[in-house]
């Protein structure tokens, strides 16, 4: 499977099973999977969600639509507090129509959270940080 670093924008190329080593990025060498959110294509995101070490927050979004934009930084935030113990990761849906089909994504933003590969809660709209942390802290287990 092939990440991109959220930090540098290196491609990387992952065996899926590897994961839980907690990867490190090929150019930058800095964790893959924490302090940023990954942007998520078809094919990683069929991976990473089957094998992600730790539970998978996914947030389902698209350029234009602006509780989005605004709920962005939010997420970013989220990740960077969380890292270590839950892996950040954002679909665009309009690049990714197939992954949003394939989650029934009918509304944006969706937040999905993942763990053992399978979903576990979700919530549609762009929540207030504080709304957002409790979600996370009801779910992540």
């Amino acid at each position: 499977m092939l990440l991109t670093c959220p930090h540098c924008q290196t491609r990387n190329r992952l065996d899926p099973a590897r994961l839980g080593a907690r990867p490190h990025c090929g150019g930058c060498k800095r964790p893959l999977l924490e302090g940023a959110p990954l942007a998520l294509d078809a094919a990683a995101g069929g991976e990473l969600i089957a094998h992600a070490p730790l539970p998978l927050v996914v947030d389902f979004w698209a350029p234009w639509c602006g509780p989005c934009r605004s709920f962005a930084p939010t997420f970013a935030a989220a990740a960077q507090a969380h890292a270590g113990r839950l892996v950040f990761a954002k679909v665009d849906t309009e690049a990714e129509t197939a992954l949003a089909a394939t989650h029934a994504i009918r509304s944006i933003p969706t937040l999905a959270l993942f763990r053992g590969g399978a979903e576990r809660a979700r919530v549609s709209g762009a929540l207030p940080a504080r709304e957002f942390e409790r979600w996370l802290l009801a779910n992540a287990g």
